[in-house]
């Protein structure tokens, strides 16, 4: 009998740079290994923030100027497009309840949302915080922007997020990106290396 192969738990937040690295390479990372994906969202300013205490990585000084080199060489070690886009004040809130939203009705267009919310920031530099923003790019992918709209202002959606969150939290999921593949915990780009060895051998050497 052939054994059961689980999703791979990826936990993201459209607001980290990471997490966007992350996003262009853990659907061939799943599938090389015969896997599929769980895309789940976290908060960063819940997991970082609230709970450790601590400012985003890259408001320290000398290992924030680290991390943003790190984007860069990640980047073009993975081959995919990314810039600073230098926003000030924005959020992920609003775009983390459109994918909750967009998740419970197909996964497939949640993901697809979260890609272009990733590359809106990441790649044209342009705010994700408004709902307007999380609007217009649902509209390129067919969904209606009103409906959209009221999803994200509605306490069922909210309270949707809160819940998906708190059970990223209660997973250990303290920053992004997070994996949980076959029962271990990786955190982070350079963490996938370990997690494909897992996923081969389920073991360590």
């Amino acid at each position: 009998m052939t054994a059961r192969k689980d999703p791979i738990a990826f936990y993201f937040d459209i607001f980290s740079p990471f997490g966007y690295l992350a996003s262009t390479q853990i659907e061939t990372v799943a599938a090389r290994h015969g896997r599929t994906v769980d895309w789940r969202p976290v908060l960063l300013g819940v997991t970082v923030m609230k709970i450790m205490g601590m400012k985003p990585l890259t408001e320290y000084p000398m290992k924030g100027e680290y991390l943003q080199r790190d984007m860069e060489r990640i980047a073009q070690i993975y081959g995919v497009p990314f810039k600073r886009h230098g926003l000030k004040g924005h959020n992920s809130l609003n775009a983390m309840r459109s994918f909750a939203w967009l998740k419970q009705r197909d996964p497939a267009l949640a993901v697809a949302f979260a890609r272009r919310m990733y590359e809106r920031l990441f790649v044209r530099s342009l705010d994700i915080t408004p709902v307007e923003a999380c609007v217009e790019e649902a509209r390129h992918l067919g969904i209606d922007g009103a409906e959209l709209a009221a999803a994200i202002a509605s306490d069922e959606i909210k309270q949707l997020l809160v819940a998906q969150v708190n059970e990223a939290v209660g997973q250990g999921a303290f920053g992004v990106p997070f994996f949980i593949a076959d029962g271990e915990k990786f955190f982070g780009n350079d963490h996938i290396p370990m997690m494909e060895l897992w996923l081969e051998k389920h073991a360590w050497r």
